[in-house]
């Protein structure tokens, strides 16, 4: 069983990645898509690096502080582009996104 920082993370991560998954589909569908460009790759980014890290952190990889350090980077990122952005899901998005870096940088620093 999972620390439960480490179950914080994981939680986290699966939630931040549905959001940035969600988020890079429906940017697809704005009137304007190349004014999107940036956000749908932060988005494809920030969805693999939370993968990654919810599946370290779920197998205790002694790795899991530099993953989870770089996934918060890129939280961080991706949060930023999407909070420019007013539409809902971008918005949702940002705020999934700086609640996972919150998370993975309390894994990041605790190990």
């Amino acid at each position: 069983m999972a620390s439960p920082s480490l179950q914080a993370c994981i939680d986290a991560c699966h939630a931040c990645a549905a959001a940035c998954n969600h988020c890079a589909a429906a940017c697809l569908h704005e009137d304007d898509v190349r004014r999107m460009a940036r956000c749908v790759a932060l988005d494809m980014d920030c969805a693999a690096a939370c993968q990654l890290t919810a599946g370290a952190a779920a197998r205790g990889s002694e790795g899991i502080g530099a993953i989870a350090a770089l996934c918060a980077e890129l939280c961080d990122a991706c949060g930023a582009e999407c909070g420019k952005h007013r539409h809902d899901h971008c918005q949702a998005c940002a705020a999934a996104c700086r609640r996972c870096a919150e998370a993975c940088r309390k894994v990041s620093v605790g190990t």
